[in-house]
């Protein structure tokens, strides 16, 4: 049995007003085993999608490499759009060594409402990722479930939108939404070749891809 261990801290700062919660890197990050091209923070996999994303988006020309140039350059541009990175497992078992969030079990999570109390600016939680089982979305309702809050469906189109009460320490009510996108990893590509949205477009131009469709849907929430 393998326990894999998240190898990195919430990233979190005075200021932020979002966060990307996902579940744990692959586990090499855990064990120090990076590959060319990883990147040695969230989400720094060479094989993801997520920073590719935010790259074009924002035209960031970011460092793919093993570097600490590409690490910070990350920070940097998170710091400046309020954006935190907090996902929600702490640590997790596996019997085989791979990064599928259906193969963990006996799962720990992080106290994710203790830092949005923390943090009273935070106002939006990014899901990379949805309701399927031990997805981030399913994990924070399990969350929620333990502590009694309602978690309120907004929207149930893709990405679907859900919205939950938080009071703080100082019993002040918060409201916060989260928003389930879909996630930025290659084996999530035949979920979204099967959606009819993504089949539409595709129809329409064949030179559309599944990056662009995620481009397309994460850009109103970055």
């Amino acid at each position: 049995m393998f326990l894999h261990k998240h190898p990195y801290e919430p990233f979190l700062f005075e200021g932020v007003g979002k966060l990307i919660v996902g579940t744990l890197p692959p586990p090499r990050f855990s064990m120090g085993l990076l590959k060319d091209g990883d990147v040695d923070f969230c989400y720094g996999s060479r094989d993801g999608q997520l920073w590719k994303i935010l790259d074009q988006l924002f035209d960031l020309d970011l460092p793919f490499e093993t570097s600490q140039r590409a690490v910070e350059a990350r920070k940097t541009f998170l710091r400046r759009r309020k954006i935190g990175i907090c996902d929600v497992v702490a640590r997790a078992e596996r019997e085989k060594i791979d990064a599928s969030d259906l193969g963990m079990s006996n799962i720990e999570l992080r106290d994710m409402l203790g830092y949005i109390r923390k943090y009273p600016t935070i106002g939006t939680l990014l899901f990379t990722g949805g309701n399927s089982k031990n997805g981030p979305e399913y994990l924070f309702r399990r969350l929620l479930r333990e502590t009694g809050i309602k978690f309120t469906r907004i929207s149930d189109e893709i990405p679907r939108i859900h919205q939950f009460e938080i009071r703080d320490s100082s019993a002040q009510k918060r409201i916060i939404r989260t928003v389930s996108l879909t996630a930025p990893s290659g084996s999530a590509n035949r979920a979204v070749g099967s959606l009819p949205e993504y089949k539409a477009r595709k129809a329409k131009d064949q030179g559309y891809d599944t990056l662009k469709f995620r481009m397309d849907q994460y850009k109103p929430f970055f």
